[in-house]
């Protein structure tokens, strides 16, 4: 097996040993599911946004995920706060720009958080990337309207820009933080049935991330293992409700010596 496969095992290991609590300031659309994506995994979750806790609650925690999906003035300042927080503590942010392109408020929201905070990796759809980049980018509402492809050189570059890693999740997903560049296959196309799936390849990129300091093999990794996760609950399902549910199980029921065997991660 591959160095990365062996990885994406190891890291599932330490999820289920240590369960990290993974901080999430996410969107109201998704809280459910995603805290039941991280619960399957061995994670621990909590979903705090009260700007008098998060900083308290940063201290708590392993990583902590910021989704940009149903966003208000308030939540970009607790959002900041609990950055800067977690920023302090050398603790790893993961940024979901959702709709990032489609208004001005996400946009620049995604923005003020990458230059307010260290963000360790942003996840996105190719849009969402790119008008981060500063590209003439649109989304559809917060789906994409590009190719992982288009935007796999923009990204390395703001990789670099920013000192980050970027994760672009599409049929085929891409990491790269502007050196070293991964892409990883897997999944099902129920996924883009379901909402809520990328937000959970973010918070899955954060419980990854609070056991494996490295921001390129943390994403990459989780992606894999969700990727697996896919395809496995993809088997039988009749439609988007019976995957959403088989999703959570494969989550909860893979072991770590089948993701390795099953995971597909190569070097870009």
């Amino acid at each position: 097996m591959s160095t990365l496969a062996g990885k994406t095992a190891e890291n599932l290991k330490k999820i289920r040993e240590t369960k990290p609590l993974i901080h999430n300031i996410t969107n109201f659309v998704v809280m459910n599911y995603t805290a039941n994506v991280l619960l399957a995994c061995g994670a621990s979750p909590v979903m705090a946004h009260a700007d008098n806790e998060v900083e308290e609650m940063v201290d708590h925690a392993g990583a902590l995920v910021l989704n940009i999906g149903t966003l208000t003035d308030a939540w970009v300042t607790a959002m900041i706060k609990a950055g800067r927080k977690a920023s302090e503590r050398g603790k790893p942010i993961i940024l979901d720009p959702v709709g990032a392109g489609a208004t001005a408020l996400r946009t620049n929201a995604a923005k003020a958080i990458l230059a307010q905070t260290w963000v360790s990796v942003v996840r996105g759809n190719a849009s969402e990337i790119l008008s981060l980049a500063g590209q003439e980018s649109a989304t559809k509402g917060v789906d994409t309207i590009h190719s992982v492809t288009e935007a796999a050189e923009a990204a390395g570059t703001l990789a670099r820009e920013l000192g980050t890693t970027l994760a672009i999740t599409g049929p085929i997903d891409l990491v790269t933080d502007g050196r070293r560049t991964l892409t990883i296959e897997g999944g099902h196309p129920l996924m883009t049935r379901v909402t809520g799936t990328g937000c959970s390849a973010t918070a899955l990129i954060g419980a990854f991330h609070a056991v494996d300091k490295d921001s390129v093999s943390a994403a990459a990794t989780a992606l894999a293992f969700f990727g697996v996760a896919g395809e496995v609950a993809g088997i039988g399902s009749v439609g988007p409700g019976t995957f959403m549910i088989r999703l959570l199980d494969a989550l909860y029921t893979l072991t770590p010596e089948e993701v390795e065997a099953r995971c597909r991660i190569a070097k870009g």
